[in-house]
């Protein structure tokens, strides 16, 4: 593999979006086709699978020196294109000092540090600064919907941001749960919970506000009562990546304030 690396495909959105900030886009040859980050991803880079699947043969026709993929979900995928003799580096991030690893990480994998290490430092200072408004403010309950059947709640980086954001994760004990399956909950844990607000991002479905208002019981929960239930798009909040920590924290606190107000 050469360094820094001139042909990358990127299996997931943040890091599409990472090398877009670095201005190193030039060196990706093909994404995800989730990649949406920024808009003219979509006309400018060749598509080569979703998440959980992947073309391994036009991946491989690209010619890629590295292949950038995420997690235990994409673990078959990297295997197929290691068999094949490609370059894979595998990040697993699942909270934001993950997600501020992985961009200096990946600006080290390109050659660019220093650049990287820049773009962590601002977007560190700004999760610093969001925090620190918050400080001493009403903290309102927050039940974060990632998914709705089964009812899956928010993962590590989204609860922490909910936190920074000024709101209190009422499943924060769970957030750590790397799997999906092992924040599974029950409806009557949000009733008990009794959050203020519920954000829901239903990974790639749009979220139908009327089905959580009409689940049975759920009149008792406030957020409920006060039809305070914001949708926030998976892009900005369920992609560990930059899209968190800019305008999917700036969602989560509007919809906090507004929940406080």
């Amino acid at each position: 593999m050469p360094f820094p690396p001139r042909r990358i495909v990127c299996l997931t959105e943040e890091t599409v979006e990472t090398l877009y900030l670095l201005g190193e886009e030039d060196r990706i040859v093909g994404v995800t086709g989730y990649a949406v980050r920024p808009p003219r991803v979509r006309r400018e880079k060749p598509r080569v699978g979703a998440f959980t699947s992947a073309d391994l043969p036009k991946i491989i026709g690209l010619e890629p020196d590295l292949v950038l993929t995420f997690s235990d979900l994409q673990a078959d995928i990297a295997a197929g294109l290691i068999r094949a003799g490609i370059a894979v580096h595998a990040f697993n991030q699942r909270d934001v000092a993950g997600i501020l690893a992985m961009i200096r990480t990946l600006g080290a994998l390109v050659g660019n540090p220093d650049k990287a290490d820049a773009l962590a430092t601002l977007l560190e200072g700004r999760l610093q600064a969001v925090a620190a408004a918050a400080q001493g403010l009403k903290r309102p309950k927050v039940y974060v919907e990632e998914w709705d059947e089964p009812m899956i709640s928010g993962i590590g980086w989204v609860s922490e941001l909910v936190t920074i954001a000024g709101g209190e994760d009422v499943f924060a004990d769970l957030a750590g749960r790397k799997s999906a399956r092992d924040r599974i909950i029950a409806a009557e844990q949000v009733v008990a919970a009794a959050p203020d607000l519920i954000l829901a991002s239903w990974c790639g479905k749009k979220v139908r506000p009327e089905a959580i208002l009409s689940r049975p019981g759920w009149d008792a929960i406030p957020a409920v009562r006060a039809g305070r239930i914001v949708e926030i798009k998976s892009p900005l909040i369920l992609q560990p990546g930059p899209a968190a920590l800019t305008d999917g924290l700036d969602a989560i606190v509007a919809a906090v304030e507004a929940a406080r107000g």
